[in-house]
């Protein structure tokens, strides 16, 4: 018994004063951010709060990693916007239906190994091709607007980023919130506010299926966005995940987020809330100030609804310049700076693999999109740098041997057969010394059948030797009569 009560404690709450701190520090930090990407997104702000409120709470009991904070996000929001100015909110929830369950399966099925596929390159130009479309995702509340809305932006970045140089016990973007709103309300300046863009909660979210017709042109309109929403959320929350290993020194569930996640996104969207993901800045903030435990992620949700309908009036007030001046350092602050000069000194297909990542995210407004064409180039270069490892060595001369060394597979096949000259042959004796090879697949073992048929042909006597265990397998099941 005391061995479940010991498990139950630090799965959900080694010290429970310092979860309860640490979570409401995480929701401080993801009120601006929140509304900021609802906004983003171009729906209520009510249903962005609604669905961190859900996603939170339902996250914190069926996600793999504890101490991770999930709610609405910005890659999320900028995946789902198109959708949502072309069809409407409801088609955005009946998308978050279909995600998650793809998330769900996706965990189910163990794929949550995929992530080894995605290279750092990749993972640099995701993250850099975020933090381009949110910055850009603000032009418009700043092309033509008035003079006072562009100062006040100014002063919020100001605040964001000198007041840590002073004190870090509250954090700085809810001190801007607080700031600008007060000087915006005391000179009755002309700005525009939160309640100009949607309405917010003011009781706790009702179920209700998406309003949108149940046929196959719903399924078709939703399909693509969905499966955008479903990759770059399981992408963005088993980065965070591993964030979190990394800090707090402890393993973590990657199949198990990814099907808590898809839980939690079909809750959300059936409660009137937007996907999303895991938050990669709330979570840091959560985990250094003490969050180990569920308690801290279930507490950080409970805890974001009660401050939303206590202060709905006073957050009504906010200037959306708050929220731009919040979004622009979410952008600076997400944006791998080092990855410019990196460069120069990474290697050139690497950085073509980051550069293309970025290219086509911004290009399609599609964070999927790009990470798709990024890790099929790096497995296309990678394909071809182990192709050209790919060495045969001649020596003798009654008796030939050739000497292979390194992988065969269907990138280097062609290779290997053009190693083999049959005009200089010219009937000699070979031996094919494969000890040193390794076959992979049908086409490697095809390319050496074609190779000893040809020598034989011309009046070679072939001996293969050294095969290892898998490429004799291999031979053996084809049936070749290689040896």
């Amino acid at each position: 018994m005391s061995k479940y009560l010991h498990h139950f404690r630090a799965q959900w709450a080694p010290s429970i004063p310092r979860e309860l701190m640490a979570g409401a520090v995480a929701t401080f930090a993801l009120i601006p951010e929140v509304i900021a990407f609802s906004f983003v997104a171009g729906v209520d702000p009510a249903v962005g709060l609604f669905a961190s409120f859900i996603i939170s709470i339902v996250i914190a009991f069926f996600g793999g990693r504890p101490a991770m904070v999930s709610a609405a996000a910005g890659s999320v929001a900028l995946v789902a916007a198109p959708l949502v100015h072309a069809h409407g909110v409801q088609y955005l929830f009946a998308a978050g239906l279909l995600a998650g369950a793809v998330q769900i399966l996706f965990g189910w099925l163990r794929l949550g190994v995929l992530l080894r596929f995605v290279s750092g390159s990749v993972r640099t130009g995701f993250v850099n091709a975020l933090a381009i479309l949110i910055f850009s995702a603000q032009m418009p509340h700043l092309i033509g607007a008035n003079g006072a809305t562009w100062a006040m932006v100014a002063l919020g970045l100001v605040i964001i980023y000198g007041l840590p140089r002073i004190t870090t016990a509250v954090p700085s973007p809810l001190v801007c919130i607080v700031v600008l709103t007060f000087v915006g309300q005391w000179l009755h300046l002309p700005l525009k506010t939160v309640a100009d863009l949607g309405l917010l909660p003011d009781a706790l979210p009702v179920f209700a299926l998406p309003n949108v017709p149940f046929s196959m042109e719903t399924l078709r309109l939703i399909a693509l966005p969905a499966f955008a929403i479903a990759m770059v959320g399981l992408l963005e929350s088993l980065m965070t995940a591993s964030v979190v290993d990394e800090l707090t020194d402890t393993p973590s569930s990657k199949n198990k987020e990814c099907s808590g996640l898809g839980f939690a996104n079909i809750t959300a969207s059936l409660f009137g809330g937007i996907a999303g993901c895991g938050m990669i800045g709330q979570t840091v903030s959560n985990v250094r100030y003490g969050g180990r435990g569920r308690l801290s992620t279930l507490f950080a949700g409970a805890f974001l609804l009660i401050l939303m309908v206590l202060l709905k009036p006073w957050v009504a007030q906010v200037p959306v310049a708050a929220l731009v001046a919040i979004m622009v350092m979410v952008s600076a602050s997400t944006l791998d700076w080092g990855s410019a000069r990196a460069l120069l000194r990474h290697p050139k297909l690497s950085s073509v693999v980051m550069l293309a990542t970025v290219a086509v995210t911004v290009a399609t407004d599609n964070l999927a999109a790009g990470v798709a064409v990024g890790v099929l180039l790096s497995g296309v270069f990678f394909t071809f740098k182990v192709s050209r490892l790919l060495k045969v060595v001649k020596s003798g001369d009654d008796v030939l041997t050739y000497r292979v060394s390194g992988q065969v597979f269907f990138a280097s096949a062609d290779l290997l057969v053009d190693a083999f000259d049959v005009r200089e042959i010219e009937g000699k004796p070979v031996t094919i010394d494969l000890s040193q090879a390794h076959f992979w697949d049908i086409t490697s073992v095809a390319a050496l059948d074609k190779i000893c048929q040809r020598l034989r042909k011309h009046g070679s006597v072939v001996e293969v030797v050294g095969l290892n265990e898998h490429s004799r397998a291999l031979v053996s099941k084809l049936d070749l009569g290689i040896e």
